[in-house]
């Protein structure tokens, strides 16, 4: 049974028009340093989870789209090169601190979902990303409020 996740991006960093324009409209979600999302990526994200991409530090914020999971978690291996911008001297290929996982583009929102809709639909009053102090770049996503925000942006999912 697949899980739901949302995946926070700046679209100026990686929007969802960069993800539909990657080589098969799959890349790596590699860069993550938060620990708590970091055990999401490791132990629980599988493939064909199915991701909300969403537009974070944007005006509006949104839901712009959704994908799923085409590789489940792996270690970063950014971590391990010294010219990239992920480079985490603690790291260690042996026991490697930092995960990712692939996800391929399924939809581009016509109608993207809002933060402010997502407060006034009934279904996401306990989404996390909602949640005051609320800062994950991962997060669970209910299969209730997956069906809604997909109600929402007017497709099926």
């Amino acid at each position: 049974m697949p899980q739901y996740w949302l995946f926070k991006s700046e679209p100026e960093v990686f929007s969802i028009e960069d993800l539909r324009d990657s080589p098969e409209k799959t890349t790596s979600w590699e860069g993550v340093r938060n620990y708590q999302a970091r055990n999401f990526l490791r132990d629980q994200i599988r493939r064909g989870d199915g991701v909300l991409f969403y537009h974070s530090n944007a005006k509006p914020m949104i839901i712009a789209g959704s994908a799923v999971v085409a590789r489940a978690g792996y270690p970063d291996h950014f971590a391990f090169q010294q010219d990239h911008k992920y480079f985490d001297p603690k790291s260690d290929p042996e026991n490697p601190a930092w995960y990712m996982v692939d996800i391929r583009l399924k939809k581009i929102f016509s109608s993207p979902v809002t933060r402010d809709q997502l407060a006034d639909e009934p279904d996401c009053s306990n989404m996390m990303l909602l949640q005051r102090g609320s800062r994950l770049s991962i997060q669970p996503v209910t299969e209730t409020e997956w069906l809604a925000v997909h109600r929402m942006a007017g497709v099926r999912p």
